[in-house]
């Protein structure tokens, strides 16, 4: 896979994942010297022939090749948790197919505490270069995991005593004034759709972000973002 963007592949230079990196000519020099830091050959190319490599301009002049990104299993979500000694907090996307979208949750669940993220295999953007470059590295360090059967999945969990919230703009409960102590599942549903009828029926309540202008609705990745702060602040 061809990874580009630089904190993406700062973070995969730092794990050992990569051994040479292309760079367009006129890179900075400060971020030339991180990457000759890390020990990896650099080769020299012009913008326009990145451009077409990736097939983006928005590769910030460095390319790097590694191996595909790797999914992890739900597994080894709960083991991070039950390592870390912390209640499981574990978000659960029910159809997020923009890859852009994808990615920023995966970084907002790294970067707010959560153990990991799990898609269903059918309804989900694949972990590509851009899911990497969009989560700015955080792929490196939170497993994001599929699962055959999401609503199979939730009554696992539930089982498990994991208590399932489900994002829902017309919820009654509204998330500032939710009890996050203790194991939670966040399910964030598709743009637009939201979440499938058995997976909505699936959660133990529904949740709202109350607003106040004029558009009701917020981006999934902005709403998982807000969701995943009350949920860590509510639990510390």
């Amino acid at each position: 896979m061809l990874l580009y963007g630089r904190n993406p592949v700062l973070e995969a230079l730092r794990e050992g994942r990569v051994q040479e990196v292309t760079l367009a000519r006129g890179v900075e020099e400060a971020f030339v010297r991180e990457v000759k830091a890390t020990g990896a050959f650099v080769r020299w190319t012009s913008r326009i022939e990145l451009d077409q490599l990736v097939g983006t301009t928005g590769h910030q002049g460095v390319v790097a090749e590694v191996d595909d990104l790797a999914w992890a299993s739900v597994d080894d979500i709960l083991d991070r948790a039950d390592a870390r000694q912390e209640p499981l907090l574990i978000v659960l996307l029910d159809g997020i197919t923009d890859p852009r979208n994808f990615g920023a949750i995966i970084r907002s669940a790294e970067v707010l505490g959560a153990h990991g993220v799990v898609v269903e295999e059918r309804r989900s953007a694949p972990l590509s270069p851009v899911v990497a470059k969009t989560a700015a590295g955080a792929t490196t360090h939170l497993p994001v995991a599929q699962t055959k059967n999401l609503p199979r999945l939730i009554d696992q969990l539930k089982a498990d005593n994991v208590w399932v919230y489900g994002a829902a703009g017309e919820a009654a409960q509204d998330v500032t004034r939710t009890d996050f102590t203790g194991k939670v599942a966040l399910v964030i549903g598709a743009e637009g759709e939201g979440m499938r009828r058995l997976v909505r029926e699936k959660c133990d309540t529904l949740i709202r972000i109350p607003t106040r202008g004029q558009v009701q609705s917020l981006n999934a990745s902005v709403a998982a973002g807000i969701l995943l702060y009350e949920a860590t602040r509510g639990r510390a």
